[in-house]
């Protein structure tokens, strides 16, 4: 958990634990982030441990930081969302309520998902380079704080007038795209903040992932954009859409980039990969996978006997 995002952590750890309790389930182990680790080797250690099942609490940060420590294993990850963003649970159907989260790991509703590669990190929602990672970096966490998703309106306006980029763009190997975007965004999902769909066909579990281009030149370009969006237009003015296993983009100069909203150091390339289904995810019941079905009954006694056996043992 990240105890800079949880607003009461008195109150998160009375819900997971009596909530696990009432299930016959063990207390867990619990392990805060700090400013050098966002999770990634907290959960590497927990695995390592044995742990069966990891809930996460905090922003998309914290959730991309254990997604990359999980993914490839069969350690089960439950999302407790507390940070600004939250995408992830939002286009996964996950609440936002702590005990619900924990009763959504009870009721063993499991889906394997993609998920994105950058180098040795991990993202489950989306890659970005250009006019998306500038939003963040122009949105103070204090405005978050207060006003939520609606600050990165702000870091928005800070740069809705900034030079396009010169890229070019290589999908799976196909001849390069030559384009003058101003960003190019790499989705495992398509909504964005505020509940806005951008990548209509995206699916996390297709093993590939969706590329859109936007390229407004000014503020009718970017008021076109957003109403046909917003309208979840067929056709999107300013924007090229593609999917793809394998994205290379290369830029002429140093550009801001992003991963799940967590801005990383600036570059002139971004390489993008996808580790298909290789994430196994706690969903409520009607997004669950039938072939995934956990039985909570049973991992309840396995870990009574265990305890059992290590009173006798002692």
């Amino acid at each position: 958990m990240n105890p800079v995002k949880v607003p009461d952590l008195d109150l998160l750890r009375r819900t997971i634990v009596e909530g696990l309790a009432t299930a016959g389930w063990p207390e867990p182990m619990w392990l805060e982030t700090t400013p050098e680790d966002a999770g990634r080797g907290q959960a590497t250690q927990a695995v390592e441990d044995g742990a069966e099942l990891i809930f996460v609490c905090g922003g998309d940060g914290t959730v991309m930081a254990v997604i990359t420590a999980l993914a490839g294993t069969d350690v089960a990850l439950a999302v407790l969302p507390a940070g600004t963003g939250n995408l992830l649970a939002a286009n996964l159907g996950l609440s936002t309520d702590a005990a619900t989260g924990v009763q959504v790991a009870l009721d063993g509703g499991r889906r394997r998902i993609d998920v994105g590669v950058v180098g040795d990190q991990c993202f489950a929602v989306m890659a970005g380079m250009g006019f998306d990672a500038q939003m963040l970096e122009g949105t103070s966490e204090t405005a978050k704080k207060h006003i939520g998703w609606l600050a990165y309106i702000g870091g928005a306006l800070k740069h809705i007038r900034d030079r396009p980029m010169r890229v070019i763009i290589s999908l799976d190997g196909k001849p390069a795209l030559h384009r003058r975007p101003r960003t190019v965004i790499v989705g495992n999902v398509g909504r964005l903040q505020g509940g806005v769909r951008l990548l209509s066909e995206a699916d996390p579990a297709d093993g590939k992932l969706d590329v859109a281009i936007l390229s407004p030149n000014n503020l009718a370009h970017w008021a076109a954009l957003g109403w046909a969006v917003m309208r979840r237009r067929e056709r999107i003015p300013r924007m090229e859409t593609y999917a793809a296993a394998k994205i290379e983009i290369r830029s002429a100069r140093p550009q801001p980039r992003q991963l799940d909203g967590d801005l990383i150091d600036p570059g002139k390339r971004m390489s993008i990969g996808v580790r298909p289904k290789a994430l196994l995810l706690c969903v409520p019941q009607p997004e669950a996978d039938p072939d995934l079905a956990y039985d909570a009954k049973a991992a309840a006694r396995n870990a009574e006997g265990v305890r059992a056996a290590a009173d006798d043992a002692s």
